[in-house]
C-alpha cells in the first residue's frame, strides 16, 4: 500500500508540475496551491499512519480527535506563509486556500479509492466528491479568507490565526463525527454543501454590488 501511495503521487503530481510553466500567470498560483495540497496530503498520510499505530489502530478516536488537527494545521501552513509573505488580497487568499484544500482532497480520495477498489461504489464517489472533498476545501478556505482580515491588524496576527485554525479543526472534527455516526451521517454528508452554497451566493451578490458601485 505504501508503494502505491507514492506511485499515485508521482502519477498525479508530476504531470501537473511539468505543466506549470505553460499555465497563464493569472492561474499559476492556483496550480501551485493544488500541487501543495497534493504534497501535504502525501505527508499527512504518513503522519496519520504513525498515529494509528501509536493509538493501536483506534480509527474512530484518531479520525475524530487527532487527524482534524494534524490535517488542518498542515494545510494551513502554505496559506499562512502566502498571507504573511506575499498577499493579503481577500480574493487571492480565498482562491489559493480553496485550491489547496481541493488538491489535498484529490489525492486523499484517490489514495482511498486505490486501497478499497473492491468495496467502493458510485455512491461512495459522490459522497467523497461533494461532501468530504468540499469539507477540505471549506476548512482551508476559511483560514485563507479569515487571514485577509487578520493580516491587516498586527494585534490580531497571533490570536486571529489561532482562532481560524481552531475553527477549521472543529468544523473538520464535527464533520468526521457526524459521517461516522449511524444515525447522524446524512447530516454530515450535507454539512459542507450547506456551508458552501450560502457562501458562494454571498460572494456572487457582493461581487454584483461592487460592480454596481463601480459604475
Amino acid at each position: 500500500m505504501e508503494n502505491l501511495i507514492y506511485i499515485l503521487f508521482i502519477c498525479v503530481f508530476v504531470p501537473l508540475l511539468v505543466s506549470l510553466p505553460l499555465v497563464q500567470k493569472s492561474s499559476r498560483d492556483v496550480m501551485i496551491f493544488i500541487l501543495a495540497g497534493i504534497a501535504v496530503a502525501l505527508f499527512i498520510s504518513e503522519i496519520n499512519g504513525i498515529l494509528l499505530q501509536v493509538f493501536k489502530r483506534d480509527t474512530l478516536f484518531v479520525t475524530t480527535t487527532i487527524t482534524p488537527a494534524t490535517e488542518e494545521i498542515a494545510k494551513a501552513i502554505p496559506v499562512l506563509a502566502y498571507a504573511f509573505l506575499f498577499s493579503d488580497s481577500r480574493l487571492k487568499l480565498l482562491t489559493v486556500s480553496f485550491a489547496l484544500g481541493i488538491g489535498f482532497a484529490l489525492f486523499e480520495n484517490s489514495a482511498i479509492l486505490m486501497a478499497n477498489l473492491d468495496s467502493v461504489s458510485l455512491g461512495w464517489a459522490v459522497i467523497r466528491g461533494f461532501s468530504t472533498a468540499l469539507m477540505h476545501g471549506i476548512c482551508t478556505a476559511a483560514i485563507g479568507y479569515g487571514m485577509s482580515y487578520v493580516r491587516l491588524k498586527r494585534k490580531l496576527s497571533i490570536p486571529g490565526t489561532f482562532s481560524l485554525l481552531i475553527t477549521a479543526i472543529m468544523y473538520h472534527g464535527i464533520f468526521n463525527i457526524l459521517v461516522q455516526s449511524e444515525k447522524l451521517k446524512y447530516y454530515g454528508f450535507i454539512l459542507p454543501a450547506m456551508t458552501y452554497v450560502p457562501f458562494v451566493i454571498y460572494l456572487i451578490l457582493s461581487h454584483r454590488k461592487a460592480e454596481k458601485k463601480a459604475k
